[in-house]
């Protein structure tokens, strides 16, 4: 047997589909729900606590012939930030990005001031993103700001 250690993948490799890499492994169900995998009918892989060289350990979430808006994707920024979305097609990657945080969340984050409009009245959320390396928002109607690690999803 040779020194070399022998390589094999952990995970099935996907024809066509969606793979998102480099969640976080204590947001992996978070960026699940935001993406709301429950609903599909797709093949989902998910895992969890991959060895990483880049992040220590990781998830990761592979979806067959599901190919998301780059704005449903963005969204998983909320949580997630530089998560890597691969589009594979014909089991090649055919495309690479980062996803980043859209200029403005609308419906998906809860205000958490009690007396914000938006928790009294039937209406959508809407946050302004105002810096998107820390993922601070700010509430279209009461102006709260609130940090990445206080977002409540609705």
């Amino acid at each position: 047997m040779s020194t070399e250690k022998k390589k094999e993948m952990l995970v099935a490799a996907l024809e066509n589909g969606t793979a998102i890499d480099h969640i976080p492994p204590a947001q992996l169900f978070k960026v699940a729900s935001l993406l709301g995998l429950e609903k599909m009918n797709n093949t989902i892989t998910i895992g969890n606590n991959f060895h990483s060289n880049k992040m220590g350990s990781k998830g990761m979430i592979k979806i067959a012939d599901k190919f998301f808006e780059e704005d449903e994707i963005n969204r998983i920024a909320l949580v997630a930030p530089n998560v890597v979305l691969n589009i594979i097609r014909d089991y090649e990657v055919v495309e690479k990005k980062t996803v980043t945080l859209p200029d403005e969340v609308i419906g998906l984050v809860k205000c958490n001031n009690p007396k914000c409009i938006t928790n009294n009245e039937p209406m959508h959320t809407r946050f302004h993103v105002i810096d998107k390396e820390t993922g601070t928002l700010k509430c279209h109607y009461c102006e709260r700001k609130i940090n990445r690690e206080d977002v409540i999803l609705r």
